[in-house]
């Protein structure tokens, strides 16, 4: 572990770096590259520029994970904004480590830092929504004590009408 491997909130000058770190892992998947394409990088710089300056929620955040060659992945925490959730349940609304930075264990840091965020805040029980295609995202977070809940939706993510099956995964947090 280098000396630089930390998890921090993130600033806004790294809105570039979350906005090219998303827009690679999405390319990733095929139903998620569409709406790489339909988002141009200077669109997405200004939407984390925004979150992070000016977050929507008081319990909203934005964390990154530094690595040796700066921003190598973020995290986003808030409240969770389900139907079926109850006031101490939290989310965690995006994660991804840098296709290119993975298995270095920035992604341990980064959910636990996001875990931690939401106890601080207040929150007793974690979710996130992953891709139901994404195996390797749902075992990494498995082995780390998350699970099903049985909940899943399905969500468009471009104009043409392209949909990602989505699976909710939980952990108590209290």
């Amino acid at each position: 572990m280098s000396v630089s491997d930390t998890v921090r909130l993130a600033l806004p000058s790294e809105a570039v770096d979350l906005a090219r770190i998303q827009r690679r892992a999405w390319s990733e998947t095929e139903s998620l590259s569409n709406a790489v394409q339909a988002t141009g990088a200077d669109e997405a710089s200004r939407a984390w520029h925004e979150a992070i300056s000016r977050p929507p929620l008081a319990h909203f955040r934005v964390l990154v994970a530094i690595g040796d060659p700066g921003v190598v992945g973020f995290a986003v925490t808030g409240p969770s904004g389900d139907p079926d959730a109850g006031e101490r349940t939290g989310t965690i609304g995006e994660f991804i480590v840098d296709p290119k930075q993975r298995h270095k264990g920035h992604g341990s840091r980064l959910i636990n830092a996001a875990v931690d965020t939401l106890r601080t805040d207040g929150y007793e029980v974690a979710t996130i929504w992953v891709p139901a295609a994404n195996d390797a995202l749902r075992e990494f977070l498995v082995a780390g004590g998350w699970a099903s809940d049985g909940a899943h939706q399905e969500v468009a993510v471009d104009e043409e009408g392209t949909h990602v099956k989505l699976v909710r995964l939980h952990t108590d947090i209290s």
